[in-house]
């Protein structure tokens, strides 16, 4: 199965100048983690969650990137 997504979720990282595409679950993953310390809400697990899933075969790659976006949304680190 695809780990993959297309379009990419846009986000900011540690620093204003910086931007990441991010076009798969295992990306995502690494991100959340470093989200952990600004806030891990309720969206951020629910990334977390649907990431996990898609990585042991039980979740979809669409939920995980719809997940993914939310959690960004609710760090503040959403661009597009």
């Amino acid at each position: 199965m695809p780990q993959h997504w297309d379009p990419p979720v846009i986000v900011q990282g540690d620093r204003p100048e910086v931007t990441y595409a991010v076009a798969n679950v295992e990306r995502a993953g690494e991100i959340l983690l470093a989200w952990k310390a600004i806030g891990a809400g309720p969206k951020w697990q629910d990334a977390v969650r649907a990431c996990t899933a898609v990585l042991n075969g039980t979740g979809t790659v669409d939920d995980a990137r719809e997940a993914f976006e939310e959690a960004a949304r609710e760090c503040g680190r959403f661009i597009g």
